[in-house]
Order: C-alpha cells, then structure tokens, then sequence
C-alpha cells in the first residue's frame, strides 16, 4: 500500500483506518483504546501527503483526554510495535516528528481483512494504481517579514516548521512588539480562536526559542 494520496488516495485512507478498527474490535480491551487513540491522532494531525505527524505531547494529551505520562507511555507502545516511526527526534523548541508504519500495520491487521470483505482484500492485495501524470500547479509563496527583529525571526523558524500551516495561519496575523510583549492580531475571531486552539504551542515554543522572557497577545 502506498501512500494514500493521488488518484484513490481517499479509499486508501479509510481503508487503512478500518482495518485498524476491525482489528481492534476483534482484540482487547487495552489494544482497542490504544488503537482508538491512534485514529484519534491520524484523522486529527496526520499529514497523509508528506507522511507527516508532529503533535505536542500537551495537544495530544487533550486529544486523549489523559495525562502526558499517559501520552509517553503510548506513543513508545507505538513505536514498539512498529505502527509509528520515529522521523526526527524532539529537540529545543521542536516536536518529535513521526511517520506512519503502513507496512507494519498491514502485516498486524491482515488476518482482519476478511472481516471488511473481499473488496478491501483485493484492494490491499493488488498492485497500487497508477498516478496520473497531471500538471502540478504550486502555491504561491508567501513573503516572509523582513529584519532581524523578534518576529521575523519567529516566522523564519515557524515557515521552516510547516510551511503549510504558517501559510494558513501565521502569515495573516498583524504583529506588534512593545516592552517584551509581542501582540499579535487575527484578521478575524474565527482566525484567532484556531490559531489559538491548534496552533499556540508552536508560537509559544518558537518565542521561547527566540525571545526568552517574551510575553504573547493574540486578539
């Protein structure tokens, strides 16, 4: 199985996800909450087209609604069993960046295909269908603020980071640095309520990583 993007990517993807919950369900009770969790993590943060999933172990623990200890302890079972993989390890500043270990959870989960139907079998068993070749159209590049000032460089890192979320999210914001404070203003509520909910621990560790000491205002 590929990567589940491109022509039938979509099939791809929730196939993937039911195999796991078919094989949960046949499973115990502990698998199955460790394997709901991981569903929980993939539909929410998992980036299907570069294999992608870098969460905060405080995100993730309110996506599981448990403690981080809770979180350590399964994100390891994870990588043990092989269903995660380690890309690049947590350091200053920056989240662990992990991959998704298809082939391992294909070989864990075959003996539940049948369960689904020949359909999926078929689908999981034969070859990968061809890309198309189509024109790739790339988005446009968003300028960066310029100077060496706090915020130009936080938005360095964060471009480096994700190039896509600050795109979305970080690119729009007005931004003001007054007596170690930076405020930052949302071109709307809806912008700042999100950015807020899903996106504040990456502006919190990039100033901690940048201006030490910094206050941070969203509005």
């Amino acid at each position: 199985m590929k990567k589940a993007v491109g022509r039938g990517g979509a099939t791809r993807k929730y196939d993937l996800l039911t195999i796991l919950g078919v094989h949960a369900l046949s499973q115990g009770k502990t698998l199955q909450r460790q394997t709901l969790r991981l569903i929980c993590l993939i539909t929410a943060r998992y980036n299907w087209q570069n294999d992608h999933l870098s969460v905060g172990q405080n995100e993730i623990a309110r996506l599981w609604s448990v403690d981080t200890r809770t979180v350590k302890r399964e994100m390891a079972a994870f990588r043990e069993r092989g269903w995660l993989i380690e890309k690049r390890p947590a350091a200053r500043g920056r989240v662990t960046v992990y991959g998704l270990g298809i082939s391992r959870i294909l070989e864990d989960t075959r003996a539940s295909w049948e369960m689904v139907g020949p359909d999926l079998v078929e689908r999981l068993d034969g070859p990968a269908p061809e890309v198309e070749e189509r024109k790739v159209i790339p988005f446009p590049q968003v300028a960066l603020p310029e100077g060496q000032g706090v915020w130009p460089r936080i938005a360095r890192r964060l471009q480096e980071e994700d190039a896509s979320i600050y795109r979305a999210w970080f690119a729009a914001l007005e931004v003001e640095e007054m007596a170690e404070e930076l405020w930052l203003r949302a071109p709307s509520a809806f912008h700042a309520a999100y950015v807020r909910t899903h996106h504040m621990s990456r502006l919190e560790a990039a100033l901690a990583l940048e201006a030490p000491g910094y206050g941070l205002r969203l509005t």
